[in-house]
């Protein structure tokens, strides 16, 4: 028999504790979202495109203070947000991007006019139009299409180990995995678009796979001990996870796509929510689950 090393020791020892951190993150992540929700009565912060308003694009290399702008926008408009466009590639200012939910588009024209000093018109300046009304309905939609995907993930799941504690450790990673970055966006004041859920319905498929590679290795395989086919499923899955987390961060850095950034964005902040759920929380529910499983097991014997 193999000798454990210090490190298996540790987690031998350990792992149980190790499962708080997991768990504190996912409690913070909630508690942010429930307080979000009881003081503004939404779970994201939604973009025009979900609440309705007007997204402009003002096409102008003149360099403009987005504060000054975004506090006289408040004051006429009630809301703004701005964001600055870039050329593809470097850091050179190509424009604004302005998110307002005042869906009077001729007069947000009108305040830019005035202070940008700047007659805007087809040539530097396109903007366009959300109803409030369409917004919402898109909204549940989303969180409609959202929920089933998570509703028939978990099924699949549950089909495929025919297993309830391993099952529902998958699960449930997937779901801090997704509650994490919204808790983040938050944070930040992050508005989330029709992409931003998008976002979130990837991450679904994303935070599973590394799951699911851990629970098939360390229950369906009989070669090694629980140990080595945990150590392997971390390589592997590690690798893979932080794989995608630079490409996705190399894309998010490149682009000057607001689109792409917001998506990249999020699901970056998942993939590094996914090592704590899935490293940390899945591989000690496993660990316990199949330790106690072999001592039933020589006890029955």
């Amino acid at each position: 028999m193999v000798e454990p090393n210090k490190t298996e020791k540790f987690y031998d020892k350990n792992y149980k504790k190790l499962l708080l951190i997991p768990n504190i993150l996912l409690i913070i992540a909630l508690a942010i979202i429930v307080y979000h929700y009881s003081t503004t009565g939404e779970i994201i912060n939604k973009d025009v495109s979900l609440k309705g308003g007007v997204t402009a694009t003002v096409y102008t290399d003149k360099q403009i203070d987005i504060s000054e702008l975004e506090n006289y926008l408040k004051t006429k408009l009630g809301d703004a947000l701005i964001r600055r466009l870039s050329e593809f590639g470097t850091d050179k200012q190509i424009g604004l991007v302005i998110d307002t939910s005042n869906t009077n588009g001729d007069l947000l024209q009108k305040e830019l006019e005035t202070k940008l000093n700047l007659k805007l018109d087809q040539s530097n300046y396109s903007s366009e139009q959300f109803g409030s009304s369409l917004g919402q309905s898109f909204y549940k939609q989303m969180l409609i299409a959202l929920g089933l995907s998570f509703l028939f993930m978990a099924i699949v799941v549950f089909i495929t180990f025919r297993n309830f504690i391993p099952s529902t450790a998958v699960v449930y990673a997937a779901f801090m995995d997704i509650v994490i970055p919204v808790a983040i966006t938050i944070l930040f004041n992050i508005k989330i678009s029709a992409a931003g859920i998008s976002a979130l319905l990837m991450l679904i498929g994303y935070s599973i796979d590394t799951d699911i590679l851990l629970t098939t290795r360390v229950l369906k395989r009989k070669e090694g001990s629980i140990w080595e086919r945990m150590t392997s499923s971390a390589k592997t899955g590690l690798t893979m996870t932080f794989a995608a987390i630079v490409a996705l961060l190399a894309g998010y850095f490149i682009t000057s796509s607001l689109v792409i950034k917001e998506m990249f964005f999020i699901i970056v902040i998942g993939l590094f929510a996914d090592i704590p759920s899935t490293w940390l929380m899945n591989a000690g529910i496993l660990k316990w689950y199949v330790g106690r499983k072999e001592n039933v097991t020589k006890e029955n014997i």
